[in-house]
């Protein structure tokens, strides 16, 4: 994974305006879902891949611990699928411009529904009572991207966990509109992938700096079985 390397400026600026490094680390299990971000056969196996992320495999085993804490303390967890569809073409053709023909069938061969990128790593412990959801930005949170915050609202979640791959794109994205839409958001810094530790650390202290928190796999199962005993002590 990678080393996690934040400026130790940022975490003081934060308790200057916060009052505390970690705005969110008080987590109620019940109100809180991990969202995980495109863990996907189409970043994570170069044969296939459009936009390989070779980082992305070494979370897979901090992800699955954290699930399974999820649901043992109450909460829930989201795996967030990127998809390509026809609508793409049309509502998000600035992105599709961007690329190079060859590149844009890569990523649409990787990323339709159905094909074998598409589908979540074969190594995560996805559960059956877990969610899954289609995302059609990188955001998962903006509108037109996905029914992921009505999802959440209607199960009464206010905070979300955020990990997957790449950190600095659909992880930042998702956690910037998560926190600009009112959910109390933290992104995972052992559960992002990037596609280097420059660009997973910036992505961090960017994110920390003024969106919402930034805690490690072991600091927030910590404060989720505080949370989970005091709620039943009460």
């Amino acid at each position: 994974m990678h080393p996690i390397d934040i400026s130790p400026e940022i975490p003081a600026r934060v308790a200057a305006r916060c009052g505390r490094e970690h705005p969110f680390e008080d987590l109620d299990p019940a109100r809180t879902a991990f969202v995980v971000i495109d863990l996907q056969v189409g970043f994570m196996d170069p044969a296939i891949s459009h936009a390989y992320c070779p980082m992305a495999e070494r979370i897979v085993p901090a992800v699955n611990r954290l699930a399974a804490a999820l649901r043992e303390t109450g909460g829930a967890v989201f795996w967030v699928q990127n998809t390509h569809d026809a609508g793409c073409d049309v509502e998000w053709s600035v992105m599709q411009r961007m690329a190079t023909p060859e590149a844009r069938a890569r990523r649409v061969a990787a990323m339709t529904e159905g094909s074998p990128g598409h589908a979540l790593w074969p190594a995560l412990d996805v559960r059956p009572e877990d969610e899954r959801v289609l995302k059609r930005r990188f955001s998962a949170f903006i509108q037109g991207s996905s029914d992921l915050p009505q999802r959440l609202r209607a199960r009464g979640f206010d905070t979300v966990l955020i990990g997957g791959t790449v950190t600095n794109v659909c992880c930042e994205s998702s956690a910037r509109d998560a926190m600009m839409t009112n959910f109390r958001t933290v992104m995972v810094a052992d559960c992002n992938a990037a596609n280097s530790d420059a660009e997973h650390n910036a992505s961090l202290a960017a994110f920390w700096n003024i969106f919402g928190d930034v805690m490690t796999t072991d600091h927030v199962i910590d404060r989720l079985r505080a949370g989970a005993a005091g709620q039943a002590a009460a």
